[in-house]
């Protein structure tokens, strides 16, 4: 078994992710198929090492953001299903056709340019068609010229048009009807061209539990496969995965009056205990939450006080005179033993629950648990 090699590292529980994402097959349905969403390192879970776990459960495409990310998983598993759902450089788009990667597409040009590699190296180049329904970031445009275009493709001998899709602004549920309804009236005119996609899809994690008649044949749900709940709907129940710990390294004490950390913005009220625990903004914790940051020691919460350092912060012990160097601190779990949880987590940052999880950094390790035991220690920089 690899070392740890540091007391502050993220605790990522594959029970729980393959658990949620059984959980989303069935909630769904067997005609549903599920794209896993990876991108970011799976969300800072680790997508290398939780890819297996998420297919064994029913997954049937992990879908990343970038051409880096997606060979990061070829490199690793040869036959998954991969879908970029970012944009893939011109220059770069012959990685895609050698490794067997599915490729979002938004233009007739990158589509010639997939069919010549493909002819090239005797392939098919399997593509999504990306559609852009209102949300405005990628995709065709909802016009006539773009159904010409897409219509097109249908002459490209070396090119699998697999899937179309488009992507909510989940702004109210009338302008997402509206959404759908441009998308549904898209597919529509290019079938009636004689067109056929095996997987369209919409939703998202909110979606996708929120709008059962948007399911489609294909559901992408990301934050879901973590149990990271951003939906109204109560009939699914998930497990978070990922549990944040470090441990106490220094305990001093401070007169009243006594500063802490950068241009003292907290001086201890009374006689003080402080503990200097080995995590910072560099590891991912943001650097916002001075003063208003929660870690739990002995089953009790301590505030984090002062300004956050980049590889150290403080907290306030004195409520917990019990507390030892050595001691655990749980950052957040999930509730359990008085933690705070990635969703409280959050609001106290003012932010969502996704920042908090991709901002952990490749040097803080990961380890992973199966069955109650650490089965894998990931150490990035080693």
């Amino acid at each position: 078994m690899k070392q740890l090699l540091r007391d502050t590292y993220v605790e990522i529980n594959l029970d729980n992710i393959g658990y949620n994402v059984s959980k989303i097959k069935e909630f769904v349905g067997k005609d549903v198929a599920i794209t896993a969403v990876v991108k970011a390192n799976g969300y800072g879970h680790g997508a290398v090492n939780i890819a297996p776990t998420i297919m064994e459960n029913g997954a049937d495409y992990l879908a990343v953001a970038t051409l880096t990310e997606a060979l990061e998983l070829r490199k690793h598993y040869k036959n998954y299903n991969i879908l970029i759902m970012g944009y893939t450089p011109d220059e770069y788009l012959n990685y895609v056709v050698e490794s067997n990667i599915t490729q979002t597409i938004f233009s007739f040009n990158q589509a010639e340019i997939l069919n010549e590699l493909g002819v090239k190296n005797n392939k098919n180049s399997v593509v999504h068609i990306k559609y852009d329904t209102g949300f405005n970031r990628l995709g065709f445009k909802n016009n006539q010229d773009s159904i010409a275009e897409i219509v097109k493709m249908k002459k490209l001998k070396n090119i699998t048009l697999e899937g179309i899709f488009s992507h909510f602004a989940l702004t109210s549920k009338n302008d997402d009807d509206i959404q759908y309804n441009k998308f549904m009236n898209a597919i529509r005119q290019l079938e009636d061209k004689g067109m056929k996609f095996k997987y369209k899809h919409i939703c998202d994690s909110i979606s996708g539990v929120d709008y059962p008649e948007y399911r489609l044949n294909m559901i992408r749900p990301g934050s879901l496969i973590y149990g990271l709940k951003s939906f109204e709907d109560d009939t699914i129940v998930l497990k978070q995965a990922m549990t944040f710990k470090s441990k106490i390294y220094h305990i001093k004490t401070l007169e009243e009056g006594e500063g802490v950390s950068y241009s003292y913005s907290w001086k201890a009220n009374r006689k003080s205990i402080i503990g200097t625990l080995p995590f910072g903004y560099a590891d991912g914790y943001l650097r916002s939450m001075r003063d208003k940051g929660i870690v739990t020691i002995h089953g009790k919460k301590a505030p984090i006080i002062g300004v956050i350092c980049m590889d150290q912060c403080m907290v306030d012990l004195t409520d917990i005179p019990e507390a030892q160097i050595g001691d655990e601190v749980i950052i957040y779990g999930d509730k359990t033993n008085n933690t705070i949880d990635i969703e409280e987590m959050s609001k106290l940052a003012g932010t969502n629950k996704n920042d908090i999880v991709c901002r952990i950094t490749m040097r803080t390790p990961r380890v992973y648990i199966k069955d109650g035991k650490v089965v894998d220690i990931v150490n990035y920089l080693l």
